[in-house]
């Protein structure tokens, strides 16, 4: 054990206990297990698993878009984001299939369904929602059996939340001290990502006549996505850090950063200049991709330090200890 001590402390020291109760040997300040991280860190790659919460929260965000759009009458941005959600679920599952190894590992996620596990019902909404996406983007370009095509786009903007959020909830769901201390936060968070990312995908391959609704929810998305860090952060308490230094801090500040440009851009300058649109949109884009290889890296890093995961559990401690004693106290208040 690593922790520090301070010596002895002899009678009459100011730390007794209570009646002939005193403290012979300090308290350890026990931060760490041998200098060894606690918890074993996931053995996940950045670009597999990080790419695979990007992509994956802008098919699921950019169906949803394209729905909206083909029922609002702008068709080269519904057909645009089909495509993009097509390409982009392609490449989430890829990614994830390149994680695991081989396409086997997946082909056995569905040979059960567990609703209490994120993986398994995860494994299940790509599976559902790859051909949705797939069959809206096919008959988008074809022009083929377009009610079939009408059918698929509504499915697949039915399951595109779930395609958004549930990687947050997968990442939650893990003992990573980031990522679980936040579990709360963390689905709106790649919500607000998500959106983002599809509305600067909408404003990057539309005509600037059709992007209005992608302005707003780009402007909607960023101030989400600011507030859910905020929030994050706060609940997180000291294993914000994680957050806010290293590498994982300077791809959060540059996220961000782009995201608010972005959103700003696009709202102000986008409904006028087709130039401002792209830009503002590609800087959308790059924000929501940060952002999600931020988020990893910041839980990566808590993993790796015995700290956030020792000193949060002792404050649980504490408070729980805190609460128990003032309840018993109020108990025992001749008045209570």
């Amino acid at each position: 054990m690593s922790g520090t001590t301070t010596g002895i402390q002899g009678k009459g020291h100011k730390g007794r206990r209570g009646k002939g109760e005193e403290l012979m040997v300090p308290r350890a300040e026990f931060d760490s297990y041998y200098g060894r991280p606690v918890i074993k860190a996931p053995s996940w790659k950045d670009r597999d698993i990080a790419g695979y919460f990007f992509t994956g929260g802008l098919a699921g965000a950019g169906s949803v878009l394209a729905a909206g759009a083909q029922l609002t009458g702008r068709p080269t941005m519904a057909k645009a984001l089909k495509i993009s959600s097509l390409a982009a679920i392609s490449l989430s599952t890829a990614a994830l299939i390149n994680d695991l190894g081989r396409p086997a590992r997946f082909a056995h996620m569905l040979r059960v369904c567990k609703p209490t596990s994120p993986m398994s019902v995860g494994s299940w909404l790509l599976a559902g929602y790859g051909p949705m996406a797939g069959a809206a983007a096919a008959s988008a370009v074809t022009g083929w059996l377009p009610r079939a095509g009408a059918a698929a786009t509504g499915a697949a903007a039915v399951l595109g939340p779930a395609v958004t959020t549930y990687t947050a909830v997968l990442a939650a769901d893990t003992a990573v001290p980031a990522w679980h201390g936040a579990h709360r936060e963390l689905p709106y968070l790649f919500a607000a990502s998500a959106t983002a990312a599809a509305s600067g995908m909408a404003l990057v391959v539309s005509p600037t006549r059709e992007t209005g609704p992608a302005r707003c929810a780009a402007v909607l998305a960023a101030a989400a996505d600011k507030a859910a860090t905020a929030a994050a952060e706060r609940r997180l308490g000291m294993v914000a850090e994680t957050y806010r230094s290293g590498k994982a801090g300077k791809l959060m500040r540059c996220a961000q950063a782009l995201t608010v440009a972005g959103a700003a851009t696009a709202g102000l300058l986008g409904g006028r200049s087709r130039p401002a649109a792209v830009a503002g949109g590609l800087a959308l884009l790059t924000g929501s991709a940060l952002t999600r290889f931020g988020v990893f890296h910041a839980g990566m890093a808590s993993a790796e330090d015995p700290k956030y995961t020792v000193q949060p559990q002792r404050e649980r401690r504490r408070e729980r200890a805190a609460e128990t004693e003032s309840r018993g106290r109020s108990h025992t208040h001749p008045h209570s």
